[in-house]
């Protein structure tokens, strides 16, 4: 199984691709993607969302697990990302692939264990558990592993209940 994560923003965007075999993860690629600040957001939504496409194309994801939004205190950057979130969700959809959403706390649980985990832990768990030679940068494409991650990892429960919801 082929698993996209994202990690949304507007001015940058990180993603992680990861191929799944069994309990084994191997990174097929990982980047961001970067808009200018200052453009208008119109602009900045369409590259977005024209780089999405592009990866969408190339890597051909099974499932796109993409973060939620939390609550943010700068009311204007929240409706931003999430406007980002839609276009990346759309360019998904339109790639056929599976939708998933994770929050924060589910990522740190799925990564860490530990869902009041620093940034840097997850980092760090990030690179132990794809065996990076170094922590992807910048953070945002550590999220982005860490949400596939978490995906994979609720993936791989998933498969093992039976469909009265019991674990075989």
């Amino acid at each position: 199984m082929r698993i996209m994560g994202i990690d949304p923003g507007i001015a940058i965007v990180g993603y992680g691709v990861l191929d799944q075999r069994g309990n084994q993860l191997k990174p097929v690629d990982y980047g961001s993607i970067q808009t200018e600040a200052g453009l208008p957001t119109s602009t900045r939504l369409k590259q977005i969302y024209d780089a999405a496409t592009h990866l969408m194309e190339k890597y051909r994801p099974d499932v796109v697990a993409i973060e939620k939004l939390y609550f943010n205190r700068n009311v204007t950057t929240a409706f931003t990302v999430g406007q980002a979130r839609g276009v990346l969700m759309l360019a998904a959809e339109e790639a056929g692939a599976v939708i998933t959403e994770y929050t924060p706390l589910q990522v740190k649980m799925a990564v860490v264990g530990y869902g009041q985990a620093q940034k840097r832990q997850i980092q760090e768990m990030v690179k132990m558990l794809l065996n990076l030679p170094r922590i992807p940068r910048p953070d945002d494409v550590a999220d982005a592993l860490g949400v596939a991650i978490c995906q994979a990892h609720s993936t791989t429960f998933e498969h093992r209940l039976d469909k009265g919801g019991r674990v075989r």
